[in-house]
C-alpha cells in the first residue's frame, strides 16, 4: 500500500510516496531525500543527533513517522544557511568552538534554534544546558555549545531590534 504526503523541507514543496507508513522521518530524510546532516545515533530519542524542526518545534526525528506529518514544514541543518551565509548559530558554534567531532554538531544546531525560537533561552547558561539536556556530546564541548548558544541568542535579538527600528 503507497501513501501519499507532501512536506515542505527547506522551503521546497516535496510530493513523497511511501511505500512503507512505519518509515521514520530520520530515515525518509537521509535515504530517500538525501538530507544527510541528521543523524542516527541511538535511534532511540535519547542522544538527539536527529533534532529537526516540524513547524518550528525541535522533534526526534528517529521517533517521528514521516506519514504523520503529511503537509508539515520540516527544517533541517541543510535549510538554515541563506545565501552562502551562515545562521547566525552556526556561526556562533564555529566562533565558539562548540563542537568537536561533529557527529552531533546538526542536532545540537537544530535543538539551538527551536530554543531560541521558543524563548526558552532567556540569555540564562542554565537554562540552555537544562533545554539542550537532550542533546547529548560525547565529546564534552557543551561550554562551548552553552556559550554559541548565548551568542547567537545576543545576535538574533539584536538583529530584531534594528530591523524593528
Amino acid at each position: 500500500m503507497n501513501l501519499s504526503m507532501t512536506l515542505t523541507i527547506n522551503g521546497e514543496r516535496r510530493d513523497i510516496v511511501l511505500d512503507d507508513p512505519r518509515v521514520t522521518l530520520l530515515d525518509l530524510l537521509r535515504e530517500r531525500l538525501h538530507l544527510t546532516g541528521a543523524k542516527k545515533g541511538c535511534d532511540r530519542g535519547q542522544c538527539g543527533a536527529c533534532t529537526i524542526l516540524v513547524d518550528g518545534q525541535r522533534i526526534n526525528s528517529c521517533l517521528a513517522l514521516a506519514v504523520s506529518y503529511d503537509g508539515a514544514a520540516i527544517t533541517t541543518i541543510e535549510g538554515l544557511a541563506e545565501n552562502g551565509t551562515l545562521h547566525p548559530v552556526q556561526q556562533a558554534f564555529i566562533d565558539h568552538d562548540g563542537f568537536q567531532c561533529g557527529f552531533c554538531t546538526p542536532g545540537q544546531i537544530m535543538s539551538a534554534v527551536g530554543l531560541i525560537a521558543e524563548a526558552q533561552a532567556m540569555g540564562d547558561p542554565e537554562r540552555i544546558r537544562e533545554a539542550m539536556s537532550g542533546n547529548i556530546c560525547r565529546c564534552g564541548a557543551y561550554q562551548g555549545i552553552t556559550e554559541a548558544v548565548l551568542d547567537a541568542q545576543a545576535r538574533l535579538a539584536g538583529s530584531k531590534a534594528e530591523t524593528a527600528a
